[in-house]
């Protein structure tokens, strides 16, 4: 049942001009809506369906630090101080539970995959990636396959209720003043003035700063304003079995397989990792392909051997926007005046979603964030950008 009501939704103006208009009502957007508000912008959140019906909504609800991108370190790291006060912050406590998250070694290679990545974190000058042999491994997953020797742990890290956290974000920024429109898809964005006007079919919305939070689509909406990004929609594909008793604490991912794999309070297992399924996003239907899931299922089985007879009760997808470097674009438009991406999180944004929120907030209303996001700029797939950084390397 979803805790956030519809009703919580009120319209606090009739007017047709915002200091913001923020076009996306996932995670990001809604954070960001919130962020804005709180000080004292008027803005208005545009939502082509219903907020937290795309990726924010269905994806596997990791909060995690652990295995990040390098450039998404920082971000990741502030991120989770705003996680372990998410009730402070939206008045609901999002599912949020700090469980931990492990990444398991099944053979000698994969265990110096993993004492790479910690040397990396290491050096780099970050300590929550720990690197634990077979015995602290198995106090933490006592029920893993006898095979595993080894694993990289983030003690704090763990996962929340995806749809609960976004329509938490939503109601609290509605709940601060926010203007909520959903069913409302953007057909177009031009510039009169000093001013952007947004139009979703015969209504128009006027505002000097506008954020493209689009997730998947947040090609398009840049498109509207001459920015043409390198984004591909792709559909990553969850698994829901039935409950089981209780066996697991953290979240589980592997050094070399896709998996991700958590069990729930009510004793149900949440398995994904990233398979995708057929995606035709003329028509944004998702057909499921079985034949991942099988793949899926033999690891699963692999790994945790007590899950071989556990029917799989449920499957779905959601439509993720992905980058060309797995990174998002964070920042202003390198060609339009006013308008800011916050989109491209390829299919491990939801972590983040509390501290962009931040990000954009700062940049809208201050001009600049303490927090480095150079690596996310919208201009780095330009040549003359590649050319700059192959030189620089």
């Amino acid at each position: 049942m979803d805790p956030i009501p519809t009703s919580n939704k009120r319209l606090v103006s009739n007017a047709s001009t915002y200091d913001v208009i923020v076009i996306g009502a996932g995670l990001q957007g809604c954070a960001t809506a919130l962020n804005l508000v709180q000080r004292k912008q008027r803005v208005l959140l545009l939502e082509k369906k219903t907020a937290g019906r795309g990726a924010s909504g269905v994806n596997a609800g990791g909060v995690r630090r652990l295995n990040r991108d390098p450039a998404e370190i920082p971000l990741s790291l502030a991120a989770m101080e705003l996680w372990h006060r998410i009730e402070k912050i939206v008045g609901h406590d999002c599912g949020f539970r700090p469980s931990g998250q492990i990444k398991i070694a099944e053979n000698d290679a994969d265990m110096r995959k993993l004492e790479a990545r910690a040397r990396l974190a290491n050096s780099l000058g970050y300590t929550h990636e720990e690197l634990i042999d077979a015995g602290e491994m198995r106090r933490l997953v006592p029920a893993v396959a006898g095979h595993c020797v080894g694993a990289l742990v983030s003690r704090r890290d763990g996962f929340a209720e995806p749809y609960w956290t976004t329509r938490a974000f939503c109601a609290k920024a509605v709940q601060l003043g926010a203007t909520f429109m959903e069913h409302s898809p953007v057909t177009a964005i031009e510039r009169k003035h000093h001013l952007w006007r947004v139009r979703c079919g015969d209504t128009v919305y006027e505002a000097p700063i506008v954020v493209n939070s689009s997730g998947a689509w947040g090609d398009r909406i840049a498109a509207m304003i001459g920015d043409t990004l390198p984004l591909q929609a792709e559909a990553p594909t969850m698994m829901v079995t039935q409950p089981v008793s209780h066996f697991l604490d953290p979240v589980v991912g592997l050094a070399s397989r896709k998996l991700s794999f958590k069990q729930m309070p009510n004793g149900s297992v949440v398995i994904g990792g990233g398979h995708r399924s057929r995606l035709d996003m003329t028509t944004e239907r998702i057909v499921i392909d079985f034949r991942k899931l099988m793949v899926s299922a033999q690891t699963v089985t692999d790994v945790f051997p007590n899950m071989q007879s556990v029917p799989v009760v449920r499957c779905w997808a959601g439509i993720e926007g992905i980058m060309l470097d797995q990174i998002p674009v964070i920042g202003p438009s390198p060609s339009a005046p006013g308008i800011f991406h916050a989109f491209g999180f390829s299919a491990h944004g939801f972590q983040l979603g509390p501290i962009v929120g931040n990000i954009m907030a700062d940049l809208i209303t201050e001009g600049r964030t303490e927090i480095p996001i150079e690596p996310f700029r919208a201009d780095r797939f330009t040549s003359e950008r590649k050319r700059k950084h192959e030189i620089s390397n």
